[in-house]
């Protein structure tokens, strides 16, 4: 489930916690580091969870309608493409999905406001009118029509970002994330295929090939060693920026790339260092400033070459 890109931006976030509270132990930081990890999962469950609950939202309506004082011939008999889609009932009729949702205590029921303003806006969808439309039917069309409502309505979404950061400290950065694992169960769905909770590392769900290394074993190696020489490393950065930057004005999201790519660099020679800078230019992109781009390459490539002297 979680691949060497996703793994390497919360090493790097859990060095980031670990600069804002040096008070943290190793075992504190590689708590921390677990605890986000397992989120991911449980964010990809959640959201899951999402389809039985949207699905009742529709029925609950169309029932509505039907008993409500002098109802019109549509409401009398109404359109259940949706009602009765495949993959609604087959989440809410697989007992290891259910008891799972029930052990972590992951329902939708406190939002049913949400529900209501999701079902309002998917309805007016033109991927949802033609799917209502449409003759040809089967999982795979229904798992087809999940991924378009997951895919074009989470992300971005501000009611859904403010019910995860209520949820999970973790969750608002992985949403993209999820959703994408999300669709590949929905597609596998689609296929006929049986839901499984999938591993938590990319390697765990490859493990019949020998070579295969551990993502585990990586990710929390990667975070020990970049804890352990967090001080060494730290100095390296700051000794390498005076005097272009004053090194109390470093931020701190652009430190932790560095001695994670640091770490990554020295303690893994079985990663090219030119994979590990090109790794921690792209993550760059998305944390820190405009310039942390260019300063993240600029730093990284001077150090790996000159203080860790490695070829890149």
């Amino acid at each position: 489930m979680l691949n060497r890109r996703i793994l390497r931006i919360k090493a790097f976030k859990t060095l980031y916690s670990y600069a804002e509270n040096p008070g943290m132990s190793l075992k504190d930081t590689i708590s921390e580091l677990q605890l986000s990890c397992e989120s991911v999962r449980d964010l990809y469950l959640y959201i899951l969870a999402l389809i039985p609950a949207l699905t009742a939202e529709a029925r609950g309506r169309a029932e509505a309608a039907r008993h409500k004082f002098n109802p019109t011939a549509e409401e009398l008999n109404p359109n259940t493409r949706f009602i009765d889609n495949a993959i609604s009932e087959t989440l809410s009729g697989d007992p290891d999905f259910v008891k799972l949702l029930y052990r972590k205590k992951l329902s939708w029921e406190q939002n049913d406001a949400f529900l209501r303003h999701l079902y309002d806006s998917v309805r007016e969808r033109g991927y949802f009118v033609e799917y209502m439309g449409s003759e040809r039917g089967g999982a795979d069309v229904d798992a087809a029509l999940w991924i378009d409502i997951l895919s074009n309505e989470l992300p971005d979404n501000e009611e859904f970002a403010e019910i995860l950061e209520d949820m999970s400290i973790y969750w608002n950065d992985d949403v993209e994330y999820a959703v994408n694992v999300c669709c590949n169960t929905l597609d596998d769905l689609g296929r006929g295929r049986v839901w499984r909770l999938p591993e938590l590392y990319v390697s765990d769900m490859r493990k019949a090939d020998p070579a295969v290394k551990s993502d585990r074993d990586f990710v929390l190696s990667l975070v020990t060693c970049a804890y352990n020489g967090f001080a060494r490393y730290g100095e390296m950065v700051r000794s390498a920026a005076v005097p272009q930057w004053d090194g109390d004005r470093l931020f701190t999201t652009d430190v932790a790339l560095i001695i994670t790519g640091l770490a990554e660099a020295e303690n893994f020679p079985d990663i090219p260092p030119r994979v590990t800078l090109n790794e921690y230019v792209e993550i760059s992109k998305y944390y820190g400033t405009p310039k942390s781009r260019q300063f993240v390459n600029g730093m990284l490539d001077s150090l790996i070459k000159n203080q860790l002297h490695l070829t890149i």
